[in-house]
């Protein structure tokens, strides 16, 4: 590829408008003319590159070989208002993730082109604002994109040496003919999420990253909880403590916490955390540790706050844990998806016909107890390959390298008078996350406690210590 002239030499770049506060004061000539000289050189280390810079460019062929002849644009999104002049924290598309190696808050806007070259392959093209140049006064007057603002970006020349891929000037993106845009076209989009189904090997191991930190934060947590029961909104003393962990050890969380007590266990996305804790409650904590490289964990404990399970707390932990014993158990190659739903809430569905809540395990009324399906597919997304059609995914069979949560849960609502009095307000949840291998599926969650005898061990030893 050619150099390029460093960014503080570089050529002006178009002019478009600079986003600057209400507040922000006047710049006179003066000053334009002094800040636009006397910067020195500071180009990023020459052997840096993306993570994933190995692995994309087979991600990149494989999507090729699925639409020959047709352009595809693959953006990164948009920066989203959160109030005002304050935009929200900035995370890129996972297939865009996917297919460049590009994680960073830097790549707003961005666009990876696949441009058809030769009579079935693709150029990929990667679309970009570089680095502002210091001729200009973007670098320290706009508060989005300004280097002095937001912090650097590369330049065009340093962006091909990360990732590999020939790299554009975003403001040259209008020009191209039109093509399929995976944030508009359906086929695109499902084919990117299909794609993503079987999981590499160098994926896998962000995903046991993913988990270890979580495993991390879920004994800080248990750490903590002393602190936490003395504060009048100890879920959100919860939450935070897991953030902490998320944010210095990845990029953050995977999606936003569930820290919910006692009957808030019974509200499925409990992410309002703002009540208090009660040691005679249950604590169901629903966290994931997001990578630098973007995979997330997704793991779900129910804790007792006291450190001791109850009688009747335990009754239902037991429960829940024997119908993710089931599903785990009916995890292989070959299975169909649903069957570790299905083997889960047929032990679910007896149980609470052995407690006398239902007349028979027959037919689908557990479900008001259980409220939805059992697991999901994990990756770059928490609830991954969405777009996925059903006959691949959710009608499909499992293939080895293909991972996923294992998570029934029993959620005795507090007003529910079907319930006998001591079962009402009860919420529990167990989550583990597996990946599927050639005979069966490993737990790679296994190194946080799942039975409530070694979950009250290992909540006395840390809060002990």
């Amino acid at each position: 590829m050619a150099d390029r002239p460093e960014p503080h030499t570089s050529p002006a770049t178009p002019l478009r408008p600079i986003r600057t506060g209400s507040h922000d004061l006047p710049v006179s000539a003066e000053l334009a003319a002094f800040m636009s000289s006397g910067w020195a050189a500071s180009p990023l280390p020459a052997d840096v590159r993306a993570p994933a810079h190995a692995v994309t460019p087979a991600r990149r062929t494989r999507l090729s070989a699925r639409f020959p002849g047709e352009r595809l644009l693959i953006p990164a999104g948009q920066l989203k208002v959160r109030s005002n002049d304050c935009d929200h924290r900035f995370r890129p598309h996972s297939a865009y993730a996917w297919l460049t190696g590009l994680t960073g808050e830097d790549q707003p806007g961005h666009v990876l082109v696949l441009e058809p070259s030769g009579p079935h392959g693709h150029e990929a093209v990667l679309y970009l604002r570089p680095r502002s140049s210091r001729g200009g006064d973007e670098f320290y007057r706009d508060r989005r994109y300004g280097e002095f603002w937001v912090g650097r970006r590369p330049d065009l020349a340093e962006a091909e040496r990360l990732t590999g891929i020939r790299c554009e000037h975003l403001d040259t993106l209008d020009s191209l003919p039109p093509g399929r845009d995976a944030s508009r076209d359906a086929d695109l989009a499902t084919a990117l999420s299909e794609l993503r189904l079987v999981k590499d090997a160098w994926e896998v191991g962000q995903l046991q990253l993913a988990v270890d930190h979580t495993t991390a934060g879920f004994e800080d947590v248990v750490r903590t909880l002393p602190r936490a029961l003395a504060h009048p909104r100890g879920e959100r003393w919860i939450e935070g403590v897991f953030g902490l962990r998320a944010r210095t050890e990845g990029n953050g969380t995977g999606y936003d916490t569930i820290a919910a007590s006692g009957a808030h266990a019974c509200v499925l996305h409990w992410i309002r955390n703002d009540g208090a804790l009660d040691p005679a409650q249950l604590l169901l904590l629903d966290a994931g540790v997001e990578t630098g490289t973007l995979y997330t964990a997704d793991i779900t404990r129910t804790l007792p706050l006291s450190g001791r399970y109850s009688p009747v707390q335990r009754q239902v932990y037991d429960l829940v844990l024997a119908a993710q014993d089931a599903g785990i158990a009916a995890l292989r190659p070959g299975a169909s998806f649903g069957d570790f739903h299905r083997a889960g809430m047929q032990v679910i569905a007896e149980g609470l016909t052995e407690w006398g809540v239902l007349k028979s395990p027959e037919g689908d009324l557990h479900r008001r107890y259980t409220l939805c399906s059992s697991g999901h597919m994990l990756g770059l997304d928490v609830h991954d390959c969405a777009k996925a059609r059903a006959e691949t995914y959710l009608d499909g069979v499992l293939e080895e390298g293909q991972v996923l949560t294992v998570e029934p849960g029993l959620y005795l609502q507090p007003d529910d008078e079907t319930l006998p009095p001591e079962l009402r307000g009860i919420g529990v949840r167990i989550e583990d996350d597996l990946v599927i291998t050639a005979n069966g599926a490993r737990l790679m969650s296994g190194a946080l406690p799942r039975t409530p005898d070694a979950i009250e061990e290992w909540m006395g030893t840390l809060m002990a210590g």
